[in-house]
């Protein structure tokens, strides 16, 4: 327009206007209005506008570098706790998340939740229960019929052919324990075990048995011959396989309906707590009442708890923990013993060592030993339980 001056364009600073003259006398055409991204942007309801790309966030974006990095967890999951449970067993902590500028773990996975994006395709539903758990109840239950069967035939017969049939009874319950724990819920994802730990189990059944038996002449200056066998104990422990199993999967499956229905790994937490504590009052009201009708033993009450826990640690990714109290529980059982060996050595201070294997079997009998022993190393896999299986992330996998 003739008379304006355009701005003069600075080095450096805010451009500084030219005076400007004032226009010839006649109407003023309206100037064409600009995009606001300046001469050469697009419109703002332009095709161009709408495809192009929105500013980028720059460096300071920690989550979308976490969000690549765990996209694979992102895009698989249902639902953000699901991908809290995730980062959970990668170690993340709340103070991790306020590293990625979030309260909490679960805040930081409703983002990435929010962030990640998902295909359309629905999860194919999920098979019949009804027509799985035939399998594995018939596995739970084949402890309990082996040991059955073992025991009406060492009712009834006697002298060599009832150690034969003793001898047939512990591999039929052993290869029956062996189904039992590979099939349904009892069945460590991916086999992930100790293998150790069947050796440790296999002590304690056994000292169940005839530990107290072995302890009483070993005080008494035995063994001389046979000792006295209590095979009601291993009865009551082998059917108590199967509500144990069905423990399992109530547990397991309660778990994980809770991961769907709550907002938090905390509100996850305060859910699955009581349920494990009341999976642990069931068995052991069940096992109690098949030790009363077998002959109760406490220590054989003891006993089941620890295998539930191990088990239960075991299934759900805890496997070398659950192997350590087996194996603790069996170096003590296997010490008393050879405590009281060892004070038969000759030598000074030596009779000191059975002196209170003897002051406990004095004050409460033999079973107080394995009493004793199976009962703190219970104690010990509940506290640990209480705190690792109240996890989310111990339940992301189907048992």
């Amino acid at each position: 327009m003739a008379g304006v001056q355009e701005p003069a364009p600075a080095a450096d600073g805010p451009a500084v206007e030219a005076p400007v003259s004032l226009p010839a006398p006649g109407p003023v055409p309206a100037a064409a209005p600009q995009p606001a991204g300046g001469p050469g942007a697009p419109a703002p309801g332009s095709p161009a506008s709408a495809s192009a790309p929105r500013p980028r966030r720059g460096n300071a974006d920690p989550v979308k570098v976490l969000m690549h990095r765990h996209r694979e967890l992102c895009e698989r999951a249902v639902d953000p706790l699901e991908i809290a449970a995730g980062l959970e067993a990668q170690g993340f902590t709340d103070r991790t998340a306020a590293r990625f500028r979030h309260r909490d773990v679960f805040a930081l996975a409703e983002e990435l939740y929010a962030r990640v994006p998902r295909g359309r395709e629905t999860a194919p539903p999920p098979a019949p229960t009804e027509r799985v758990r035939a399998p594995w109840m018939l596995a739970a239950l084949a402890p309990g019929a082996a040991a059955g069967l073992a025991g009406i035939g060492l009712a009834l017969t006697h002298g060599s052919v009832r150690l034969a049939v003793g001898a047939a009874g512990a591999l039929a319950l052993t290869a029956a324990l062996l189904l039992a724990v590979r099939r349904g819920p009892l069945r460590a994802p991916g086999g992930r075990t100790v293998p150790a730990a069947r050796l440790w189990t296999l002590w304690l059944l056994a000292y169940a048995v005839g530990g107290d038996g072995l302890l009483t002449q070993v005080l008494t200056g035995g063994p001389d011959g046979p000792w006295e066998l209590t095979p009601g104990p291993l009865l009551a422990l082998a059917l108590a396989v199967a509500p144990a199993a069905w423990g399992a999967h109530l547990f397991a499956s309660r778990a994980r309906r809770r991961i769907a229905d709550s907002r938090g790994l905390a509100d996850f937490a305060a859910g699955a707590r009581p349920l494990l504590l009341g999976t642990v009052a069931l068995q052991l009201l069940a096992l109690t009442v098949l030790l009363v009708l077998t002959g109760f033993s406490p220590g054989a009450l003891a006993l089941g708890a620890v295998l539930l826990l191990a088990r239960l640690l075991t299934v759900h990714g805890f496997p070398e923990t659950a192997s350590a109290a087996l194996a603790a529980a069996c170096a003590a059982e296997a010490l008393a013993l050879a405590s009281v060996l060892a004070a038969r050595i000759p030598a000074p201070g030596f009779d000191a060592l059975a002196a209170p294997v003897r002051a406990l079997v004095d004050a409460a009998g033999p079973g107080a030993v394995p009493t004793l022993v199976c009962g703190a190393a219970a104690l010990g896999l509940l506290a640990h339980a209480t705190g690792a299986l109240a996890r989310a992330s111990a339940h992301t996998a189907t048992p």
